[in-house]
């Protein structure tokens, strides 16, 4: 084992002996030449580490965030941040107020024709969702009449879908105003970039390429934070029309059941 280790050091000092000995020799190489070619071969140089150290996906997006200015690209963060805060937000309230509508239905028929008002009221009572509350309404004035039971579930559908639709015109909001922040931010930097272009008194090709690529980025986020909003929303919409169809449906089956238990009664 002792032998393994010698022969590994004597290695390891070869080693670092041939390696001072090429640094020294490409040195007094380098000496030699001109200050633009060692300024290419430097370059050079940090191209080919750029290039075999590849960045992350996250480290470059922060970076093309750094690049991009802290002042319009938080604003743009800040509206996505928003916009999936209320995004979320709705989308559990409305996974919650989702009701088996068929089976609600059948139970509240089941109540009535079994305990009457009160029994279907119960069970309205036990069950969550706006077509369990609309339920509850319409049996509430069933006493009255077959028309103030309607009246009274169509005027709390109303009521039940101002609440699914709560906050969704915020989240179409920050989707209008995302972009809208990144296209202000690309013309603000446009605008200091010919700033700098005319301080100059020189058209220098990457004084103005790098401008512009810094101004475009708050565009690229702009567009990137409305296109996730977007899709948050349409599902959002969609998940809504899909309840009120359910109100809708519900309403028609829970005044037709009024209709037979008076009729029956």
């Amino acid at each position: 084992m002792k032998k393994l280790f010698s022969i590994m050091a004597i290695a390891a000092l070869v080693f670092a002996g041939s390696l001072t000995a090429n640094a020294a020799a490409l040195a007094s190489a380098t000496t030699t030449n001109s200050i633009v070619e060692s300024t290419t071969v430097t370059l050079a140089q940090d191209d080919a580490d750029e290039e075999a150290e590849p960045l992350g996906w996250h480290q470059g997006l922060k970076q093309r965030f750094i690049q991009g200015g802290p002042g319009f690209m938080g604003i743009v963060l800040l509206c996505l941040i928003l916009g999936l805060a209320m995004a979320i937000e709705r989308i559990i309230f409305l996974n919650l107020s989702t009701t088996n509508t068929q089976k609600l239905a059948e139970s509240v028929e089941d109540a009535l024709n079994s305990g009457g008002l009160e029994a279907a009221k119960e069970v309205c009572r036990n069950t969550k969702g706006p077509v369990a509350s609309i339920y509850y309404q319409g049996l509430d004035r069933a006493d009255e009449s077959i028309e103030a039971a309607e009246k009274a579930v169509v005027a709390y559908g109303g009521v039940q879908m101002g609440q699914l639709e709560k906050n969704v015109s915020w989240i179409s909001l920050f989707i209008a105003l995302a972009p809208m922040l990144g296209f202000m931010g690309t013309v603000i930097g446009m605008i200091v970039a010919f700033d700098k272009i005319e301080a100059a008194s020189d058209m220098n090709p990457s004084l103005v390429a790098g401008g512009i690529k810094v101004a475009l980025l708050t565009t690229v986020f702009g567009l990137i934070v409305a296109i996730i909003l977007q899709i948050f929303y349409n599902y959002i919409i969609a998940k809504i029309d899909s309840i009120v169809n359910s109100m809708e449906d519900a309403s028609i089956t829970l005044i037709d059941m009024l209709v037979a238990y008076k009729n029956k009664g």
